[in-house]
């Protein structure tokens, strides 16, 4: 019974971590049921790893609120809070 258990268990595990790795899209519902539409984010220039490269403007993020003396972004203000 022991080893029928652990096998079940082992399966289980081994099928959460295979679909771990799956990428997800972004969906939105328009008002028929049947469309769907997917946005996709993607910024104009990627590095090898598929993450954006941050040298380009484009990439880089905008500061809403107010800037320190040096130009970043100062977190007090709520403006530029992340959450």
């Amino acid at each position: 019974m022991k080893k029928i258990l652990f096998a079940l268990v082992l399966i289980f595990c081994m099928g959460n971590i295979a679909s771990a790795q799956v990428k997800t899209t972004v969906t939105t519902k328009t008002k028929s049921p049947t469309s769907v539409k997917v946005k996709t984010v993607t910024a104009t220039k990627m590095k090898a790893d598929g993450t954006p490269d941050m040298r380009y403007t484009k990439n880089k993020g905008k500061v809403k609120g107010p800037k320190k003396a040096d130009g970043t972004a100062d977190m007090r203000y709520k403006a530029n809070k992340v959450n």
